[in-house]
C-alpha cells in the first residue's frame, strides 16, 4: 500500500485497470435508464490539448462518474474533428504531411485525455478523416443534394491574393487570411451551397423544444436574424429605362424621413454603374470605383460591425421617396451587404443611430418624422405620433406601419415581408485537406451524384498540397483522380474537385458514436431511437452559433428523410468560460503564457488539475489560471489522504459532524445538477476542515469517498481499495443519498420593492420562496410596505423566484 500521496503510482496503475475492465463502456439497450453526455470533439492541432479543454472534459466527465453511481447507462463518447485549415497549414509549415501530422496529433491528445482519466467509451472512438467516417459525411451530402438542398452558385468569396486560394469566412481573421494574415479581398467563383434558409423558421421555432442557456439561444435568434417588416421600391430619376431600388424596412413609420439611400458595394445598380450600364458624370463614377476596390478588400464582418465608423460615396444618381415624392440621393455604403434586405437601406437620420452619423458626417438632412426625442442631440429610434408625415400625422408608429403598408400594397409598390441575416451555407473550399465532394461533372449530363455503392470517394494521398494559385484546390492537378467515367452516361467526366469544410464532419459525429462499426448504414435505427436526443451538450462559446446552427440544420434534414426520430439533436446545451492565463490574457503562445496540462500532471497529478479546472470559478464564466490555486487544490487532496488514513475509526461519528456530512452531500448532488462544479468542490473542502476536527466511522468516511470520486476519481480508487479494504471499484457504487430528516431547512431572504425601490424584506423556507402567490400574501402584510400600498392601485406585480418580489403601482 502506498505510504503517501503519489499521483505518480496510482494515477497510471488505476487508468490500466480501468481499461482492462472495460469499465466505462455503454450498452446499447440497456434496461437502466440512458444518458448521452456530450463534449465537443477536439481539433487535433500539434498544440495538444489546453486547459480549457480540460476544463470541459472535467466538467462532463465528474457529470458522467455521477450519473452511472446513479444507474444510467452512460454514453460518454469522444473522437477527433481532424480535417480542414488549421493542419493543412501546420504542413505547409512544417512539410509534413497531412495526413503524418494528424496521425501523430491524435496519439499525443489521446495520451493526454488518458492522463486526466476522462471515462471516455473508446471503444466509440471516430475520426473525420477516416474514409469509413467520411463515407457517411458524403452520403449525407447525396442526400441534400437529392432533396434540392446542395447546389451550385456564382458567388463573391473571400480571396487571399497570397496564398492564391478561397477562404471561408471563419478563416478571415480582422479582415486577414488566417493562414498569411494578408489583406483578403472579393471575387466572384461557384461554390457549392446548402439552402439552411429553407430551414430559417423551424431553426427559431424549435428553439422552444430545447433547454440551452439564454445566451446561446440569443446566438441562435440573432444569427438567424428574422425581421417582419416591408420591402418598397423607390424609382430611379433620369435613368434610361424604368429601374428602381428595392428596399426592406422594419421601421415604415419613418419613410416621410428618409433623406438617403444606401446600396451596398455589390449591389446590381452599383455593378451596372461600373460596366456603363447606368450613365453618372466622370468623377462620380471615379469616386464609386475607388469606393468599391477599397470595399472589397474588407470582410463583410468587418463592414457590418455597429461599432466601426460609417463610409460611403454618392453615386450621382437619384431616386424618388414613393410615398412624397421627394428626390433622394443613391449612395454606396460598404456597411449594407448585399445579401441581407436587397442590398438596399433607406437613411432615416432622425431614428436610427447608425444613419444619424452617417449623416452628421456627409451633411446629409435630419428630419424628425416620429415625435418624443431630441434630434438635435441623437437619434430618436423608439415609438411615438408621427410628424412631418402628410396624411399619416398624428397616427402612432404601430398604427401608421399598418396603414403605410396598406397604402403601399394597394399601389403595388410595395409588401410585408419576411427578411433574415441568415444566407445559405457556403460548402466548398479549395483546400486539400478536407473530405471530397462526390459529385462528377459530364458535358453531357452536367452535374451528376457519385452513386452510393461508390463511396467513400477517397482523398488520394498527392505530394503536392500546396495551393495551385489557380483558385482551384491542389485535386484538380491530380488527373489520375479527376478523370473519371460518368455514372450517368458512361462518357468522360470529371471529379468536382472542391473539398467539403471542417463543419461536414462535424455536424452529425455525435449519431456516428451511436454505431461507429456499422458499414451498412451510418447508425442503426433502433440505436439512434434508444440514445436520441443527446441528454447534455457542452463545449465552448465560440461553437454556439455556427457549429450548432449547422448541426441542427443537418439533423433536421434528416428527420425530413425519416432517418432520426427527433427535430432536435440536443435536449441540453450548456457552455463553459475560457480559461485566461494568469495575466488575464487569452493563452497564446505568441504571448507565452500558455498553461500545459502535461507539465500540472507531472507536478501534482491529474486528479489535481481536474479538481483545480472545477474549483476555479463558476462554470460558465470566463476565469484567470491561478499558480496559487492549482497548490491550494493539491493540499486539499492531501488533507484527505491523510485525514483517511488519521481520523477514521469503528466508534459512531460525532453527530455534528455526521449531519455536516449529509449537509454535504445534498449540496454537491444538488450543485453537480446544476453544473456549480465550484461551488460542489468548495463545500466538500468545508466538510474536510470540520472533519480534521473529529473522526469519522469508516461507513460515513466512505460516503464522502464516493461525493468525491467523480472529481478525483484515482485517488478515491486508491483509498476505496487499499486503504478502506473494500471491493473494485469505488466508481461502481451507488450514489449517496442523504437523510432528509438531518437537513435543516434552508432560509431565503425576499427583497421586496415598490416601483423598483426597497421597502423591505421577509425570510422564508427556500422550498416555499418560489411560490409566488404565498411571497405576494407575506410580502402585503410587511409594516412599511402595507404604507407604501395603501390607497394605490397595483398595475403589475414581478417576481423573481426565491429573489425579488416588485409591486408596480
Amino acid at each position: 500500500m502506498t505510504k503517501y500521496y503519489h499521483p505518480a503510482e496510482i494515477e497510471p496503475k488505476w487508468q490500466k485497470k480501468w481499461e482492462e475492465k472495460s469499465l466505462y463502456q455503454a450498452s446499447d439497450f440497456a434496461k437502466t435508464p440512458k444518458k448521452y453526455l456530450l463534449v465537443e470533439f477536439p481539433y487535433p492541432s500539434g498544440e495538444g490539448l489546453h486547459v480549457g479543454h480540460c476544463r470541459s472534459y472535467s466538467a462532463l466527465d465528474t457529470l458522467s462518474r455521477k450519473k452511472r453511481m446513479e444507474d444510467f447507462n452512460v454514453l460518454f463518447p469522444i473522437g477527433w474533428d481532424a480535417f480542414g485549415l488549421p493542419t493543412e497549414n501546420y504542413a505547409l509549415k512544417t512539410g509534413i504531411h497531412p495526413a503524418e501530422a494528424t496521425k501523430k496529433n491524435v496519439a499525443d491528445i489521446k495520451r493526454q485525455c488518458q492522463a486526466m482519466g476522462f471515462s471516455f467509451d473508446w471503444s466509440r472512438e471516430v475520426n473525420t478523416t477516416d474514409p469509413k467516417y467520411y463515407k457517411w459525411t458524403q452520403w449525407i451530402f447525396l442526400k441534400l443534394f437529392e432533396k434540392g438542398l446542395a447546389y451550385q452558385a456564382e458567388i463573391p468569396i473571400n480571396w487571399c491574393p497570397s496564398c492564391k486560394i478561397g477562404l471561408a469566412n471563419e478563416e478571415v481573421v480582422d479582415g486577414k487570411c488566417e493562414r498569411c494574415e494578408t489583406l483578403v479581398e472579393k471575387t466572384e467563383r461557384k461554390q457549392w451551397m446548402f439552402k439552411i434558409t429553407e430551414y430559417a423558421d423551424r431553426l427559431l421555432k424549435d428553439l422552444e423544444k430545447v433547454d440551452y442557456l439564454p445566451k446561446i439561444k440569443a446566438q441562435q435568434i440573432n444569427w438567424i436574424g428574422r425581421s417582419e417588416g416591408v420591402t418598397l421600391k423607390f424609382p430611379l430619376i433620369d435613368s434610361g429605362k424604368k429601374a428602381s431600388i428595392e428596399v426592406f424596412t422594419t421601421r415604415i413609420d419613418t419613410i416621410f424621413g428618409v433623406t438617403a439611400i444606401i446600396i451596398a458595394p455589390d449591389h446590381p445598380l452599383v455593378l451596372g454603374l461600373l460596366k456603363g450600364k447606368e450613365k453618372i458624370n466622370k468623377e462620380d463614377l471615379e469616386k464609386v470605383q475607388q469606393y468599391v476596390q477599397k470595399a472589397k478588400k474588407k470582410s463583410e464582418f468587418e463592414r457590418t460591425q455597429l461599432a466601426k465608423e460609417k463610409t460611403g460615396v454618392f453615386t450621382g444618381l437619384y431616386c424618388l421617396n414613393p410615398l412624397n415624392k421627394e428626390r433622394v440621393p443613391v449612395w454606396v455604403g460598404d456597411y449594407v451587404v448585399a445579401t441581407y434586405g436587397g442590398g438596399a437601406v433607406m437613411v432615416v437620420p432622425a431614428h436610427d443611430y447608425r444613419d444619424y452619423d452617417f449623416a452628421k458626417k456627409y451633411g446629409l438632412e435630419i428630419r424628425e418624422v416620429v415625435s418624443g426625442g431630441n434630434t438635435s442631440k441623437d437619434a430618436f429610434v423608439d415609438y411615438g405620433k408621427l410628424i412631418n408625415s402628410g396624411q399619416f400625422n398624428g397616427l402612432t408608429s404601430e398604427q401608421a406601419i399598418e396603414k403605410i403598408t396598406e397604402w403601399l400594397t394597394e399601389k403595388k409598390i410595395g409588401k410585408k415581408t419576411i427578411s433574415y441575416k441568415l444566407r445559405d451555407w457556403i460548402f466548398s473550399r479549395q483546400h486539400y485537406w478536407g473530405e471530397p465532394i462526390p459529385i462528377v461533372h459530364c458535358q453531357k449530363c452536367g452535374v451528376v451524384p457519385v452513386p452510393e455503392k461508390d463511396l467513400p470517394v477517397e482523398l488520394p494521398y498527392v505530394e503536392k498540397y500546396q495551393p495551385t494559385g489557380t483558385g482551384e484546390s491542389p485535386l484538380a492537378a491530380v488527373e489520375g483522380w479527376v478523370n473519371v467515367s460518368c455514372p450517368k452516361c458512361g462518357g468522360s467526366g470529371k471529379r468536382e474537385t472542391d473539398t467539403m469544410p471542417n463543419w461536414a464532419g462535424s455536424n452529425w459525429y455525435f449519431l456516428r458514436y451511436l454505431d461507429p462499426q456499422n458499414d451498412k448504414e451510418f447508425a442503426e435505427r433502433k440505436k439512434i431511437d434508444y440514445w436520441m436526443p443527446v441528454d447534455l451538450y457542452n463545449g465552448g462559446m465560440e461553437h454556439t452559433t455556427l457549429h450548432l446552427l449547422y448541426s441542427r440544420f443537418i439533423y433536421k434534414v434528416l428527420f425530413d428523410l425519416g432517418i432520426v426520430p427527433e427535430t432536435e439533436p440536443y435536449a441540453r446545451r450548456y457552455s463553459h468560460g475560457m480559461v485566461l492565463a494568469q495575466d488575464g490574457r487569452k493563452m497564446s503562445k505568441s504571448f507565452g503564457n500558455v498553461v500545459n496540462p502535461d507539465e500540472i500532471i507531472n507536478k501534482f497529478g491529474a486528479d489535481t488539475l481536474r479538481i483545480y479546472e472545477m474549483f476555479m470559478g463558476p462554470f460558465d464564466q470566463a476565469i484567470n489560471w491561478s499558480s496559487e490555486g492549482i497548490e491550494g487544490c493539491w493540499r486539499f487532496l492531501n488533507r484527505v489522504w491523510k485525514l483517511v488514513k488519521e481520523n477514521v475509526n469503528n466508534k459512531p461519528t460525532n453527530s455534528n459532524l455526521y449531519i455536516k456530512l449529509h449537509q454535504t452531500i445534498k449540496k454537491v448532488s444538488e450543485d453537480l445538477e446544476g453544473m456549480k462544479f465550484n461551488t460542489a468542490v468548495a463545500a466538500m473542502m468545508e466538510f474536510i476542515n470540520e472533519w480534521s476536527l473529529g473522526f469519522l466511522n469508516q461507513k460515513e468516511a466512505e460516503l464522502f469517498i464516493k461525493i468525491l470520486a467523480p472529481f478525483a476519481p484515482h485517488l478515491t480508487e486508491e483509498i476505496w481499495i487499499e486503504i478502506l479494504g473494500n471491493k473494485f471499484s469505488v466508481h461502481l457504487e451507488g450514489w449517496p443519498k442523504y437523510d432528509k430528516n438531518l437537513i435543516k431547512e434552508e432560509k431565503a431572504t425576499i427583497v421586496i420593492q415598490i416601483n423598483g425601490k426597497l421597502r423591505g424584506q421577509i425570510e422564508i423556507e427556500s422550498q416555499k420562496s418560489k411560490v409566488k402567490s404565498q411571497i405576494e400574501e407575506l410580502a402585503k402584510k410587511e409594516t412599511n410596505v402595507v404604507k407604501y400600498l395603501e390607497g394605490k392601485k397595483i398595475k403589475k406585480i414581478i417576481f423573481v423566484p426565491g429573489k425579488i418580489i416588485n409591486f408596480v403601482v
